[in-house]
């Protein structure tokens, strides 16, 4: 006789679980901004603001820390960030691991923000309403981040009851 078994994975996380999962992220973005000294904590904080305002809305696919040639636009290295609302992991990696950036002279920082589905579902109307409550102001990106030109490896997994972040380290 055969038998079978059915599994079904529901989403229990919530906004908690999706900021503690960021907190991670945020301790990178942190470490990078100080070892490069391109920006300031202040500037920081507003992009982080941003970011889990996204995030705790569904609206956030991606993250995207780049530095960049000055002149030339050219990425040197990135640190991407990729959101996983169905994940199975429930506890995070430490944060701090891989930053090894460093000041560069001639060089930026960049963040690129990548929405999900359910953000480009809306109009432009709720779009607009929605970032009237950003720190920033985000434009869009011509910046190819896929990095194609660089190296990348897997680097830590934060994650809290599913809620995962997935980052990436090119160079």
């Amino acid at each position: 006789m055969l038998m079978y078994g059915t599994t079904t994975k529901t989403s229990t996380y919530t906004v908690l679980d999706i900021r503690k999962t960021f907190e991670g992220c945020e301790a990178d973005i942190r470490t990078i901004a100080r070892r490069t000294g391109k920006w300031t904590m202040e500037y920081v904080d507003k992009i982080f603001y941003d970011i889990l305002r996204l995030a705790e809305h569904e609206y956030l696919y991606s993250v995207d820390v780049v530095l960049l040639n000055s002149e030339t636009g050219r990425v040197i290295r990135a640190s991407k960030f990729i959101v996983n609302s169905i994940g199975t992991s429930t506890e995070s990696e430490r944060a701090g691991k891989n930053n090894d950036w460093t000041d560069i002279p001639n060089t930026r920082l960049s963040v690129i923000l990548a929405y999900t589905q359910k953000w480009k579902n809306l109009n432009a109307t709720d779009k607009e309403n929605f970032s009237k409550g950003f720190k920033l102001s985000w434009t869009a990106s011509s910046i190819d981040n896929s990095f194609p030109s660089l190296q990348g490896s897997n680097a830590q997994l934060y994650a809290s009851k599913g809620y995962e972040l997935q980052k990436t380290n090119y160079k």
